[in-house]
């Protein structure tokens, strides 16, 4: 083989090189982009909680008491939303809000102490879920009451609160 044939099959290898490496990567950066895009879809808007009996009442002498009552009626009233068993290793926001419940166990007011660093989008659904929710168990022995909760939630919608949380794997 002379030098030009030598010459045209080594360029002619170089660019096929060159050609499969590019779309190797426009593949990888596709498959990137679909598995990293945002789970807003889900938390475009609250869903409608369950009706349960309005009457319910709280015994909790403390906030920390009540804390627990209002956690398992958010469950009872979203249950297709809670995440059943351990939560994975990394959750997809993690948010601390605060809960203000009147003496007919209407929220008074809801805010969210802690917003998710990342996943901005999931405050107001999970602002909409707490108001939405109402009524909450009166609480008989405070009158009013005031309490703090952590939900984690994952990026499929589904969450736990940390009161009731059964830990991560």
């Amino acid at each position: 083989m002379d030098r030009q044939h030598i010459y045209a099959a080594t360029r002619e290898a170089s660019l096929r090189l060159r050609w499969r490496s590019t779309a190797a990567l426009g593949a990888l950066a596709v498959c990137t982009f679909i598995a990293a895009r945002p789970a807003h879809a889900q938390f475009q808007e609250a869903p409608t909680p369950m009706q349960i009996a309005a009457d319910a009442l709280s015994e909790a002498d403390n906030d920390r008491s009540y804390r627990r009552d209002g956690a398992r009626h958010i469950y009872a009233v979203y249950p297709k939303h809670i995440h059943k068993g351990k939560l994975p290793p990394l959750m997809y926001a993690v948010a601390i809000t605060e809960t203000e419940i009147d003496e007919n166990g209407q929220v008074l007011n809801a805010v969210m102490v802690r917003e998710p660093a990342a996943a901005k989008e999931v405050s107001p659904w999970v602002l909409a879920m707490i108001r939405k929710a109402a009524p909450y168990p009166k609480p008989a022995r405070m009158g009013r009451v005031k309490y703090t909760d952590i939900w984690l939630v994952d990026k499929s919608g589904k969450f736990q609160l940390d009161t009731l949380t059964e830990g991560q794997r």
